[in-house]
């Protein structure tokens, strides 16, 4: 099993990150019924405003080939679109466990 975590940092006032985050958060929490090789997909929003990340996501799938084939999925890619022009950086760890 492969764990994929990422953590969004986004741009904006603290009102249109969290906007963004949440439109995010429900778009990624409906691709498990959308990407066969996604097991299972977990999405925080950060609540702590002395951190400065805005996202969290873990994800899981069977095997690290299956990273790639969920990254390149439509959905997937449709999801990280809402991004487009408020991501300010992004962090990414795979890892087998």
């Amino acid at each position: 099993m492969v764990k994929h975590i990422v953590t969004f940092k986004l741009t904006g006032s603290a009102e249109e990150r969290l906007a963004v985050a949440r439109r995010f958060k429900a778009a990624l929490e409906a691709l498990p019924e959308q990407i066969d090789v996604l097991q299972s997909i977990e999405v925080g929003i950060n609540e702590n405003p002395a951190e400065q990340w805005d996202v969290v996501l873990t994800a899981t799938v069977a095997a690290m080939a299956d990273v790639a084939t969920y990254a390149s999925h439509p959905a997937h890619m449709a999801a990280a679109a809402l991004l487009a022009g408020h991501k300010a950086d992004r962090a990414c760890v795979d890892y087998t466990c």
